[in-house]
């Protein structure tokens, strides 16, 4: 017997079963109580818990009116992550493979360095000579020299170095091309490994979140509850921010904090969110 039939038949021995209790009721003798059928098919189930699914989730009030003003601030694309960034320190003309490992490292200088100093350090570097087996043949004074005054130079001298060996002996001098494969290599954490799948493998895996993205996010409260650390705020934000728009947050974001959601004195007086941003200083 199939499946609907057994519920048809399920359904008429309740409807039987109802009316007789109806009928052998004490307390309405002659009359049929009226009697509901709790019965829901699994297909009306699973549309009403989608659609309550849907009416839970969080989204912050007025966000696509402030990612629109963004957008709008940001349409000259001139602040300094749109021309020294990591996806304008690489050699177009490199093969793909160097062109990611370029990629690659760029990001990892970047890390609590201003652009116009990763770029310099960039463009040193690639006029010694960047690709994986140059690096390799390159002494640690050297290469520090190359790459100072990016922050915390000395320590990123030994993870280049590190980082190097492996894609030498692991990928054939090619990086990889997953996010837990990435952070696995020393120095290169979650929003290193984000970015690069998406400038060097063009696979949008996960937002990148640095100490920009992370502060506004807070200050617009993009994020439910308030969060303390970069990684944290990735994850907020991947939770109800549409999958198609993660691959402009980023560069949006930064921008958007180099030129006016500053730190430190942010120019909320010339800011489009100024009258819907919490964090707003109106006066």
């Amino acid at each position: 017997m199939c499946a609907g039939r057994r519920v048809s038949c399920r359904l008429q021995l309740n409807r039987e079963a109802a009316a007789r209790a109806a009928v052998l009721s004490p307390k309405s003798p002659g009359r049929r109580r009226k009697v509901s059928l709790a019965y829901e098919s699994e297909e009306h189930h699973c549309l009403r818990k989608a659609d309550e699914t849907k009416k839970q989730k969080w989204e912050p009030p007025n966000w696509e009116q402030q990612l629109a003003n963004i957008r709008e601030m940001r349409a000259e694309r001139d602040a300094p992550v749109d021309q020294m960034g990591a996806e304008k320190c690489f050699d177009s003309s490199a093969p793909p493979e160097v062109r990611r490992y370029q990629v690659l490292l760029s990001l990892m200088l970047s890390s609590q360095t201003k652009d116009q100093v990763t770029s310099a350090a960039m463009m040193r570097l690639r006029e010694h000579g960047l690709s994986v087996d140059h690096i390799l043949e390159t002494d640690d004074t050297t290469l520090g020299q190359l790459i100072y005054p990016v922050g915390f130079w000395k320590n990123k001298v030994k993870y280049i170095k590190q980082t190097t060996a492996i894609l030498k002996r692991d990928y054939a001098s090619d990086i990889p091309r997953t996010v837990p494969e990435l952070v696995k290599l020393p120095g290169v954490g979650p929003k290193m490994a984000h970015l690069v799948m998406g400038i060097a493998w063009q696979d949008i895996s996960g937002i990148g979140v640095d100490t920009h993205v992370h502060r506004i996010s807070n200050r617009l409260k993009w994020v439910k509850k308030e969060t303390k650390v970069p990684e944290a705020t990735r994850q907020a934000l991947e939770e109800w921010l549409p999958r198609d728009l993660w691959s402009e947050i980023n560069w949006l974001l930064v921008g958007f904090g180099q030129q006016i959601c500053l730190p430190v004195h942010p120019h909320c007086g010339e800011c489009l969110n100024r009258d819907i941003c919490p964090a707003s200083r109106k006066n």
